[in-house]
Order: C-alpha cells, then structure tokens, then sequence
C-alpha cells in the first residue's frame, strides 16, 4: 500500500517566504509533507515530475459573481468555477447581486442549489441591507464569508449612507464579521447622472464622469474612518488608484483593521479606453490609469503592502447582453477569472512582482482575512492540497476564444503573457490540466469563520 496518494516531485516550491527545491508529499486530499528534494521519496499512487517548474498554492479569489442562482445565463456556478479551476484558482468566495443573500434561508437555498455545481471549494457572502444589521450576527454564525455592502445603490442593492454604514460596523464588530466595501459616495454619482442625462450624453465617456474619481475617494475617506472608529473588520473593495490606496493606508496607520483590495483592470487597463470600447469597459469604480507612470506605482503599493491583495471582482456579461442597450443600461463588469493568475504571473515575470508575492496577495493574504487559513492559501503539513504547476518562461496570447467563462471574451485580448498554469489540484484531485478543465463538479462548502462561534 503506497504511503502517499500523490507525490509532486522535484518542483521548487513558491510561498510568500520565499522558494526552495522540494518535494510535496499528499494523503487523503491534505499536504503531510514539503521535504528537501534529497529526502527519500516516499511510495505514492502517483507522482508528478514537476522538474523546472513552480509550484504554487492554488489562487484564493474572494470577490466573484457567478450569478447563480439569478441571472445564469451571464455565468453560473459549473462554468465559472471551471473557468477558475483552469487558470489556478481553487477556492472563491461569491456573491450575487440578483438574488443576494440576507437571511440565514437565503444561504440555507443557495448552498442546496450549489451542491454539485462547482469544480472548485467556495464560501459564499451575503448582502449588508440598510436597516438590517440585526442580520448580521445570524448569518455570521451561519458561515457567510463576509458581508457586501454598497456605499451607493448599484446592481439593485441600495447603498448605505454613513449613518446606515456605522450602524452595520458597529454589528460588524460586535459579531466579529468581516465586510467588503464598494466605496463610491451616492450624492455625488446621483448629481453626476442627473447632468449627464440632461445633457442628452451616451457615450462611452459618461463613465469617467459619473462614476468619477471624487465619489470613490469621498466614501472610501468616510468608511475607512468609520472602520477604525467603530472597530471593525473591512476591506475597501477594488481600489482603483494610488490617493484611494493613500486614504486606506493612513487610517490603518491609525490603528484601523482595514485592507485594500485591488483587481487587475486598475493595474492594466486605461481610463480612456472606454471612450474605443464602451459597454466592454462598464465597470465601477472604472479605470483610473492615464500613464505606465500610474500602472507602475500600483504595482509598487500591491508589492509593498499598502494594497494588501488581488481579487477579480468576476462579473462577466457576453458581447451581445453588453451590447443590449446603451451605456447606462447594460450591466457593469468585466469577466476576470480566466486572466488575473496568468497577468499576475506575467507581472512576476516583467519584474512587477515577484513569484512569493503572488502566492501572497492571490493565496495567503486572501485566505487570512476571510477565516479560509490555514487549510487554503498555503503549502503546508495540514493544508488542503491546492496546487498549482507553473511553467514560468512560457508565452502566450491571451485570447477570446479561450476563454471558459460564459462571457467569451477578455478585455485583455491580444496581450502576450509570461508564465502559463500546466496542472491545477484541489485536494489533492486533478481538477485542469493544459488549460482546461477536467474531472466532477466536486468542490465543496466552506463555512466562514464566524461558523458554530458561540
């Protein structure tokens, strides 16, 4: 009988502390072993020669919408989660707007709708609702991952005011939850749409002005200051560029328990491409980059810490549902989980980043703030074998026409990257390989961190 159900040999293993040749050993779908590659190789059912390669804790994504149930014909569960497997991502925490959860029922139906329909494991938020924060400490207790909350009415979801914003930190605290804050100020977005519809305007342009630049900084200032003094637990949800980062910073300084999200289109998109593009660069806040100038100092505040780590904030819609009406009409979102490891490992080699930082801000820090740790975002005796096998020095063109996620396309087409995802575990099962998915819709509930805390 084979002590070890999967040996991944002769890799140099990557985590946030640095990278050494070693072996991974793996039993009963955990890690038991990262030994020096002279060590004994221990009997196994199966071993992988992953000779001149990377291995890497499987991505930890912790904003995406699947739309399911609600809206899935723009994605659901098997699709994307297979889209995520694919590229490296073996644990996700969705929400969706079209049928958010607010009650304990709510994620109670979700979950029973979701068995069977993901490739990959997954915890699952909730909404926070103006006038329902006695909500909160139920459905922490219940395992949502955290709460999404909306400093202004989008999607549907009605924003919270500072006052209504408060009164949810301060049930936050008290229970001990965690909330992830869309920061765009709702007074100033309401009086840039009603001047921007007077004036008859529906081009692409209209994004940059309505949803612009003083609304996120003015909610993102308010809440960060709410956090620190209620004492609560939050992430500012997309930052979008550097004096966002800046605000978020000071007030952690100051002692709040507070972290800056951040996803690849505020690193690699420009803000005037929605001008050429459109409903294909609907999303909010929007790009904010105008020069390399600006990409590069991103980059530098995600390598340092002041952004603490990545996320997609998946929201894909198809060509045609983008194209379904004008720019105020069609959804906003962009599809995200085919891209962001293979851009973050492009950024590693392009010198943005380094490998370690990757397994940082994709894998562990991710996995920390939401309870996942230390069974996710880490290679280690105890952890769940999520792994990635990474070629390093391969190239390729990112393409539509390989993309999984329902949405078939990539607002980052035609751009070449280095570093490619060759194999993908969960648990130590194969669930991609070459790109592609492969195996059963096996992945399984994760409750948050509140779970059975009495």
């Amino acid at each position: 009988m084979p002590e070890l159900d999967l040996l991944i040999a002769g890799g140099t293993v990557v985590t946030p502390q640095g990278r050494r040749p070693a072996h991974v050993e793996v039993r009963d779908g955990r890690v038991v072993g990262v030994v020096p590659v002279t060590s004994r190789r221990r009997d196994a059912a199966e071993v992988v020669d992953a000779t001149g390669l990377l291995v890497m804790p499987g991505g930890v994504d912790t904003h995406v919408h699947l739309m399911d149930p609600g809206a899935p014909e723009r994605e659901d569960f098997p699709t994307g989660t297979s889209a995520a497997a694919a590229a490296g991502v073996t644990t996700i925490i969705e929400h969706s707007h079209g049928n958010p959860v607010r009650t304990v029922a709510d994620l109670t139906r979700k979950r029973e709708h979701l068995a069977g329909r993901s490739a990959v494991d997954f915890a699952l938020a909730a909404h926070a609702w103006p006038g329902e924060a006695d909500a909160v400490e139920d459905l922490w207790r219940a395992g949502v991952g955290f709460f999404k909350l909306f400093t202004c009415t989008t999607h549907g979801v009605p924003g919270h005011d500072p006052a209504a914003l408060k009164t949810h930190l301060e049930a936050n605290a008290l229970s001990g939850a965690v909330t992830l804050m869309h920061c765009e100020d709702e007074s100033l977005t309401e009086a840039a749409e009603q001047l921007l519809r007077s004036e008859g305007r529906t081009d692409g342009g209209i994004l940059l002005d309505w949803r612009n630049r003083d609304a996120e900084l003015v909610a993102a200032a308010v809440a960060a200051l709410l956090v620190r003094r209620t004492g609560a637990r939050a992430t500012v949800a997309h930052v979008s560029n550097p004096e966002v980062a800046g605000y978020v910073a000071a007030e952690r300084a100051r002692g709040a328990d507070l972290f800056a999200e951040v996803c690849p289109q505020y690193l690699l998109l420009r803000e005037d491409e929605v001008h050429e593009h459109g409903a294909l660069r609907k999303f909010t806040p929007p790009a904010r980059a105008r020069t390399f100038e600006d990409e590069l100092e991103m980059w530098r505040l995600l390598r340092s810490g002041v952004l603490t780590h990545m996320s997609t904030d998946h929201a894909p819609s198809t060509r045609e549902q983008k194209a379904a009406g004008d720019i105020w009409d069609v959804h906003f979102g962009l599809p995200g989980l085919d891209s962001t490891m293979p851009l973050l490992l492009d950024a590693a080699a392009r010198g943005h980043l380094a490998h370690e930082d990757v397994a940082r801000v994709y894998a562990e820090v991710p996995a920390k703030r939401y309870g996942l740790w230390p069974r996710k975002g880490r290679l280690a005796p105890g952890a769940d074998a999520d792994v990635v096998l990474v070629d390093p020095h391969a190239r390729r063109v990112l393409r539509d026409e390989d993309v999984i996620s329902r949405a078939g396309w990539t607002p980052f087409a035609g751009r070449e990257v280095t570093g490619r995802v060759l194999r993908t575990y969960s648990r130590g099962r194969l669930i991609a390989a070459d790109g592609r998915p492969v195996g059963d819709l096996d992945g399984r509930w994760l409750p948050g961190a509140g779970a059975g805390v009495s």
